[in-house]
């Protein structure tokens, strides 16, 4: 007899339809689970082979086969206990076979417990696309899972009890759909930073517009406390970009189960010894990287000419396009990668050239040779070059506390707004990724402003994407000030930020 339990599977951060075919025949006792499956899975054996007996129902005594289908694709993890466990019940005559609408997924412990698994809510929304309507997955998966519509999900705490439930003895509850209620945690506040009031209104600016930020100073001067109190200001995310940005929180084992739904946009800020793989995603079965756990949030680099240089080279394409394809043996999948990217970086190695005390000792080569460790179309993709010059004494000690956070995010949500108007219905969610032709169309100037456009373009020696990302940045600053129409006056502002004496050197 052969019985077949539905369930799911990751690839990457997208899931997919399993089917567990179970099918007991005659010969010498065996278990074998076929379907290329990785080590994890062939040691289900083991794990459902214990979990029946310690439930005290029957194991069959014959010879077992397990097919994971479809079965050109690679299986990996713990996910497939309980279907094949059901699947064995059922084959055996212990249970009837459950509905065709009926998906099962969840790791045993050898008590017949069942234990949380990774990758929950894109697998659940797969589901729901697939046309599961009950979805049995582990207690502690159950309100992530939840987060997904069209699926009815109940929360299965042993397999002895999701047994009871399939015989009509006793029924699992429903979960409710997860809400969450409690207060964000607190942020840093911009209120903390004293002075340095260029580099807020050049983080506003890029908050407002979703806009890649370099931030160049000498050691002390604020560059990581301010690119750290960036996420007080940004704009909250929408319903669908809490829910990408948690599938692949949930794929790398990041949700919380108390809160599993993100509320806050990512901010990661990986240290500077991490290799290509970990930033972009991949290993021999491909799993997101830190540019993907970054996806709808901020992806900060500290210390950014301390990077590898593949790491930096590999930034690229995915600062362009918004996402990357990962390949490898195991396969080839495509991951979200749309961060705004907030670098942070000293002048020269010591760190000191420029500073007002005149202690670096860097000569003009070993400053030259300190920035060539980026290259030129790195610092293109960098929408705002910013200076940040050391903070004078009475700045740190004057009375009156600085703008708090609260305030900036007032006007970084209401130029958001003006953009949601702008781009709807387009996919495009703020100015920073507009494409070409949309910059023609709403970054228009009028003569003055073509005028200084032209002159910076002639003296700062501005590529075809600079001058675009220029345009971009005035559509931002004037989306701020309430303006419909680019003035001159934007454009001079826009350009500033990407005149920087340090790197023109």
């Amino acid at each position: 007899m052969v019985v077949s339990i539905r369930s799911l599977g990751l690839s990457g951060i997208a899931g997919y339809g399993v089917v567990v075919e179970c099918a007991l025949s005659g010969g010498l006792p065996a278990f074998d689970v076929v379907g290329l499956p990785d080590a994890a899975v062939r040691e289900s054996r083991e794990r459902v082979r214990a979990a029946v007996k310690a439930c005290g129902l029957k194991f069959p005594v014959s010879r077992i086969t397990v097919n994971l289908a479809p079965a050109a694709l690679k299986k990996e993890g713990t996910i497939y206990d309980l279907p094949i466990l059901l699947g064995l019940l059922a084959a055996g005559g212990e249970i009837e076979p459950p509905g065709e609408d009926c998906a099962f997924l969840g790791e045993l412990s050898l008590t017949g417990a069942l234990r949380p698994v990774r990758g929950m809510l894109p697998m659940a929304m797969a589901a729901g696309r697939l046309g599961v309507r009950r979805l049995f997955v582990p207690e502690e998966n159950a309100a992530e899972a939840s987060l997904a519509e069209g699926v009815a999900v109940y929360p299965v705490s042993d397999a002895a009890s999701l047994v009871r439930h399939l015989r009509g003895e006793s029924a699992l509850m429903e979960a409710v759909p997860a809400q969450d209620t409690a207060a964000p945690p607190s942020l840093p506040d911009f209120s903390e930073v004293m002075g340095q009031e260029n580099v807020k209104r050049a983080l506003e600016i890029a908050a407002a517009g979703g806009h890649n930020v370099l931030l160049i100073g000498s050691p002390g001067a604020g560059k990581s406390m301010l690119a750290r109190r960036l996420p007080s200001i940004l704009p909250d995310m929408t319903r669908q970009e809490s829910l990408e940005a948690t599938e692949v929180w949930s794929v790398a084992g990041l949700t919380d189960p108390k809160r599993p739904l993100l509320l806050q946009r990512p901010f990661r800020a990986p240290h500077h010894t991490l290799s290509a793989v970990a930033m972009i995603g991949g290993g021999s079965i491909p799993k997101p990287g830190e540019i993907s756990l970054a996806h709808n949030g901020v992806l900060f680099m500290d210390e950014l000419p301390e990077f590898q240089r593949d790491v930096l080279e590999a930034l690229r394409q995915p600062i362009e396009d918004g996402e990357v394809t990962v390949t490898r043996a195991a396969g080839s999948i495509r991951l979200p990668s749309r961060f705004m990217l907030v670098c942070a970086m000293n002048p020269c190695r010591c760190g000191w050239y420029g500073h007002p005390s005149g202690r670096c000792r860097c000569t003009p080569e070993q400053v030259r040779k300190y920035i060539d460790k980026i290259s030129g179309p790195m610092l293109d993709r960098m929408d705002l070059h910013v200076q940040v010059p050391s903070v004078e004494f009475e700045a740190m000690r004057r009375r009156e506390a600085p703008e708090r956070s609260s305030g900036v995010k007032a006007r970084v949500d209401a130029a958001r707004r003006v953009q949601g108007v702008r781009f709807q219905g387009t996919g495009v969610p703020c100015n920073a990724h507009m494409p070409p032709a949309m910059v023609g169309e709403f970054c228009a100037l009028d003569s003055a402003g073509e005028r200084v456009l032209h002159a910076a373009f002639d003296r700062l020696g501005l590529t075809a994407r600079s001058h675009d990302r220029v345009l971009r940045v005035a559509r931002t600053i004037a989306d701020l000030d309430g303006e419909e129409r680019i003035t001159a006056g934007h454009i001079a502002e826009a350009v500033q930020y990407r005149n920087t004496d340090l790197l023109e050197r």
